[in-house]
This record gives C-alpha cells, structure tokens and sequence, in this order.
C-alpha cells in the first residue's frame, strides 16, 4: 500500500481544500497521513487519515501581511513570516518522514521549509498549492496589485515595469533568506535559486486548485503545473435549524480565517443590506480561530445589535448557506471566492491583501462578480455592488462548468500518481 505524507501551511484556508485530494487518494488504497493544525487533527482521524499536530512554534509566527499599506510591503511581509516558520517546518517535516515512512511527499505552497526538506531528501514530492501560484506567464499581470490583463505593446511594457517595482523588489528581499534557508536545511546538497518561480517550481509537481475561465490561460506553465478545479470540502455538520427555516434570497459575507482587520465587511454588509429582501449570513471565523487579539478585534460581541434579516456566526458551513444563495459577498479569499462561484453564485469582493487583489481581478476578468475597492466600502457602494451582481449569474455558471471539467481530486489523485510512477490502484 503507497504511502503519503502531506504537511500543510498552518491556516484551514490550506488545509480544508487539500482534503478532497486526501480523500481520492485514500479511496484509491493509499495509504494517508497528515501533518496540521493540532485542533484540526481530531475531526482528521475521524475522517479516516492518520493524522497528527505540526510543530506548535510554526504556529506562534503569526502573519502581519494585513498591516502593509501596499502589494510589496504585503509580499514582503508574506516573506518574512514564511522564512520564520520554515526553520520549524523542516525539521517537523524530517520527523515526520522518519515517522511513517512515505512514497510520496505532499505539501503545503507556503511551508517553505517542508519544501525545502521534501526537495532534499529524495522521495516523489509535489506542492499543493489552494491559490494562484506567484509564476510568470506570458500575457499574466506580475502577481500581486491585482492589475488586469492588458494585450498588446502597452500592456507588455506594463507588466515589466510593475513586476520590477513589485516582484523584483521583494525578490532582492527573498532570495537571500531562501537561498540561506536551502543551505542551512539541505547540508549544503541543493544550488540556489534565481528567482521566485524558480524557488516556486522545484517540485517535479505543483497541483493548483483553480481553472479556466477563472483563471487565466497560462499554456507555459505546462507540465509541471497543473491546475485541477477548486476543491470543495468542509467538516461534517448538521444543517442550522434557522436556515432551514429561511425564506428569503441568502447573501453570505465571509472574513479570512487567518485574522486580517476585514470585519469591516461584515459590519457594513449589516448596515447596507438592512431590510433589504435577504437573509444576511455573516461569518467571522478569525475571531475564535486566531489569536487572542484577533479574536478581540473581531469578536461578535463588538457589532451590536444585528439587524432582524442578519445572522452573525463564529462559524456555519458555507455549503447548505450557498445552495440557498443568490450572491457570497466575499473578502477576496481563494477558497471562500471560489466555493461560491463553484456553486454558479456571483460574489461581490472586497479585497483586503495577500492574494486577494488577484482573486478580485480574475472575478472581474471572469465576469463572475464585482469588484469594490476597500477604500469604497460603505453601506450604500455594497448595496449597490450586491444589486450588480445578481445580474453576473451567466459569468459564475460558466466558472463553475470550468471547475468541473478540469478534473478535481481525481486528475490531481492521477497526477501525484504519475510522480511516484505507480500503477492505479483498483478501486
């Protein structure tokens, strides 16, 4: 029986889309174990993984990336926080693999560290990556500002320019921690990298769970990459007696579940749609996820009153609330976005950071949705903005059929099977 060995970032947003993956290969006869947020390793081996906590220092490095002011002081910040936690990750990765022994190495974009380790020790291992990965592309914006694609000699000129001030900028900032992280964590066994898609695509595979038309067509990306749908999963839970009992259109509002100071969608998601012929559904899962500070910035007791057609929740799985609902106003999140549009529903987005801008602008591109700038967000541009995109239903049906036909869990379950070159197990 093959053996696999995922280990992933410490944030559900990573973790929760991999599981449809995990799931394929265990169906298929391997054999499936997992490394992870601690409070997520119970329901884990509920579900049939042997399943086991990350290192709890990885998880003492919080990300800061919400306080930058702009996309390079973002991805900077992004940089810092992934160097820090990589001098755990990689040690927590190598007991792992003394551990249980995989075939195959699964793991997580954003665990430097993991990589790095998994790259150095010779096993079949592949990234799993649940957002737009940062890799050039002809006729792709640089990554990052959430610009629009732009054809032609302008365009061109555009993106060069902005992927020096952007990705250039932050390259200077990254590659020499990389480089000394490679060092330090391979014994001196592995070269530098040169660049940022190099660092990002020195795994014989990387799985990216999104699509066309969502995404853009990127036919250089080939072989190596390959994008497979997104990946709808969530822990079982038991249907909300009050959405059961809802008779009006839902409208759900999401928040990170990585703290990032955005509740203030919610807050005006609850002023705009007042009275409005909704039920608001309003999630903010940072506030008994996150930190202690998070959870106090964002608690549920700092909103006041909720409007009689408004529900306000630590958390409810977003599946049953989007079969009943004609718009998900989103903070940009790949897997919140997508799980809405996966469904055919058209979604309002308002970016905050990390890939968020990116996200916002593929919505736009995909006419899938509306994007509203942060600085723009009061009760009345939401309103407004949720009223547009109830007519971009067309847009999310044609995202939703890109998702499926890219193939999901099972053409990513076949791809990590042609890494470790094993026959398909029969089912």
């Amino acid at each position: 029986m093959p053996t696999v060995l995922a280990y992933t970032s410490p944030a559900i947003g990573h973790l929760f889309p991999m599981v449809p993956l995990l799931l394929e290969l265990k169906a298929r006869g391997h054999d499936v174990h997992v490394r992870t947020l601690p409070r997520q390793v119970s329901m884990l081996t509920e579900s049939g993984f042997h399943a086991g906590p990350m290192d709890g220092r990885v998880l003492e490095i919080e990300a800061t990336d919400y306080r930058a002011r702009n996309a390079k002081a973002a991805l900077a910040s992004s940089v810092e926080t992934f160097a820090a936690r990589a001098r755990f990750d990689a040690p927590d990765l190598e007991k792992a693999i003394a551990d249980v022994g995989p075939d195959l190495l699964l793991i997580d974009i954003n665990a430097w560290g993991a990589r790095i380790h998994a790259e150095s020790s010779g096993l079949p291992w592949a990234t799993f990556s649940p957002y737009t990965p940062p890799l050039q592309s002809r006729g792709t914006p640089p990554f990052g500002p959430g610009l629009a694609p732009m054809a032609g000699p302008l365009g061109r000129a555009r993106d060069a320019v902005a992927r020096r001030l952007v990705i250039g900028a932050v390259e200077k900032l990254m590659l020499p921690r990389i480089n000394a992280l490679r060092a330090d964590i391979s014994g001196g066994m592995l070269p530098p990298v040169t660049g940022a898609d190099s660092m990002f695509r020195t795994a014989p595979l990387m799985l990216v769970t999104t699509a066309e038309p969502f995404e853009y067509p990127h036919p250089d990306w080939a072989p190596d990459v390959r994008m497979i749908g997104a990946l709808e999963w969530e822990p079982p839970a038991d249907l909300p007696a009050w959405l059961g009992a809802a008779t009006d259109p839902v409208v759900l509002v999401t928040t990170s579940s990585e703290y990032q100071a955005d509740e203030a969608i919610v807050r005006t998601a609850l002023a705009g749609l007042a009275g409005e012929p909704f039920t608001v559904v309003a999630t903010l899962p940072a506030a008994r996820a996150g930190s202690a500070g998070a959870a106090r910035a964002a608690g549920i007791d700092r909103f006041g009153p909720v409007p009689p057609n408004a529900r306000l929740e630590h958390f409810v799985p977003h599946g049953p609330v989007l079969d009943r609902a004609a718009v998900a106003i989103t903070h940009g999140g790949m897997g919140a976005t997508q799980k809405a549009l996966a469904k055919g529903v058209p979604v309002v987005v308002v970016p905050f950071g990390r890939d968020q801008h990116e996200v916002a602008a593929r919505v736009v591109a995909a006419d899938a949705g509306v994007r509203l700038n942060r600085k723009h967000l009061t009760p009345d541009s939401l309103r407004a903005a949720v009223r547009e995109a109830l007519t971009k239903t067309p847009g999310a049906r044609r995202v939703a059929e890109g998702y499926a036909a890219a193939g999901g869990a099972a053409a990513g379950a076949d791809a990590l099977e042609e890494v470790i070159n094993l026959p398909r197990p029969a089912r």
